[in-house]
């Protein structure tokens, strides 16, 4: 039996705010979101957040939101950033920031102590699968220290060994958890380091917006 994937608060180095998600069936889908606090005409309440990067958020709200509202939402213990709604379905709402967020300073905020794992961070590149001695290219959906999602037209097998390769980061061995279409879950058989990851990820990040200046 295949494992279903999880849906889980995604983070993205995009400067944009989400867009309205597209429809699907949430029967395939295991859901584990992030709770945030949201403060709208003076009322405070938690919500969920589905999707955020630099430029805004999809939540889901517990109560109606209507569209130019402006909101504060806690995204950290006392750091609350503000922003307007921009649309409403089905319960979601999208909210663009008033002014970018650091993502990848919000998913590894400075101090000491043990850190929490990252989540998925939504990402646009291209890597390299490796399954049964064949090596395909695959575009990178998402990224967490214990896996990443590809989506490739390559068929690969679900429960088979694979080896992921991504531009800067060692190669990082595998199972294939799940299929979707042509997406694929990969879960890493040793979580990758964290140091490692969220430097990747400002470098991958200074390299979108190099890209963006041009």
């Amino acid at each position: 039996m295949q494992d279903r994937p999880v849906e889980t608060t995604i983070y993205s180095l995009a400067a944009s705010a989400p867009r309205q998600p597209e429809r699907r069936s949430d029967e395939r889908y295991l859901t584990l979101l992030r709770v945030g606090a949201i403060v709208a005409a003076g009322q405070r309440e938690l919500c969920l957040i589905r999707n955020i990067s630099a430029g805004g958020m999809m939540i889901r709200a517990y109560s109606p939101l209507a569209v130019g509202t402006a909101v504060s939402v806690e995204l950290k213990q006392g750091d609350p950033v503000s922003g307007i709604v921009q649309w409403v379905e089905d319960g979601l709402a999208g909210v663009t920031f008033d002014s970018p967020i650091d993502v990848v300073g919000l998913l590894a905020p400075p101090g000491e102590g043990p850190r929490p794992r990252l989540p998925r961070i939504e990402l646009d590149c291209m890597g390299w699968v490796r399954q049964d001695g064949d090596v395909l290219r695959a575009r990178l959906v998402n990224v967490s220290q214990g896996g990443v999602r590809i989506e490739t037209a390559t068929e690969l097998t679900v429960g088979g060994d694979a080896v992921v390769t991504l531009p800067g980061l060692t190669p990082a061995a595998g199972v294939v958890k799940w299929r979707d279409g042509e997406s694929y879950g990969i879960a890493f058989n040793r979580a990758l380091i964290l140091s490692d990851l969220v430097h990747w990820l400002k470098d991958h990040q200074r390299e979108q917006a190099r890209k963006i200046a041009v």
